[in-house]
Parts: C-alpha cells; structure tokens; sequence
C-alpha cells in the first residue's frame, strides 16, 4: 500500500488523502458500531463506543487474517459532530492505541441518526491484503 500526496499538499493528520494498492484479496466490512458480541452497546459516552467500533474491526479483520496495516478505506459516521470534534485529542490517541499508525484514506460525515438508537458511531471499512 502507497500513501499518494500531491506535490505540493500538506500531509493530512490522521488519514491520507488516497491509498493505492497493487493487487490482492479485498475485505469489505459493513457498518460496525460500539457494541459487544452480544449486541448490547458498551456505553453512552462516544469515546467508548469509538474504542469498541475499533475493536470490533480489529477482530473482523484478524478473521480475514488481515490486521489495521491493511486498510485503505474507513467512512465514519458520526451523530453530533460538535461533540466528535471536542474530542480529537483522545479520538486520536484511541486510534493510534488500537489501530497503531496506519492511516487509511477516510471521510467523516454526521448523520441525524443510525440504525441503533443509542449509537454514536458507525464506521465502514475496506481492506486490502496485497500479493
């Protein structure tokens, strides 16, 4: 996997503007939120739901015998993106903690709601395991 940036560009914090990958098997995972396996959300607080979404990812990945060094893509959905952005620092240190520094391309979007009422979060995410 390559990072591209434009001549010119600044570097972004904590995504890449594109990825590009030469060839190999593709794990798409569906929306995952903050909650257990068995489905009860661990928390109201967003920093918490956002660790567990992590994790969640994480265990799908190592399923699919891949890791956070593997993905290319994340979409987050988030439902109050005041409270997303007063809290950057810790959404970042948390990232890095489970994901380590891999920093996939990624777009953030606020949504009025999700599927789950009490989720906070929701994040898609598309890996990559070159050959």
């Amino acid at each position: 996997m390559k990072q591209l940036l434009p001549d010119g560009w600044p570097r972004p914090k904590g995504y890449s503007n594109a990825v590009s990958v030469n060839s190999g098997r593709t794990i798409y995972i569906a929306g995952l939120i903050g909650w257990n396996e068995d489905e009860v959300i661990v928390s109201d607080c967003l920093m918490d739901q956002f660790r567990k979404t992590l994790e969640n990812i994480d265990a799908v990945l190592k399923a699919g015998g891949a890791g956070p060094e593997h993905i290319v893509r994340m979409t987050w959905y988030i439902t109050d993106k005041q409270e997303y952005l007063k809290n950057l620092k810790e959404i970042g240190a948390i990232y890095r903690e489970v994901m380590g520094k891999n920093y996939p391309a990624m777009a953030c979007v606020e949504v009025s709601a999700l599927m789950e009422d009490r989720a906070k979060i929701e994040i898609e995410t598309t890996a990559v395991i070159e050959t």
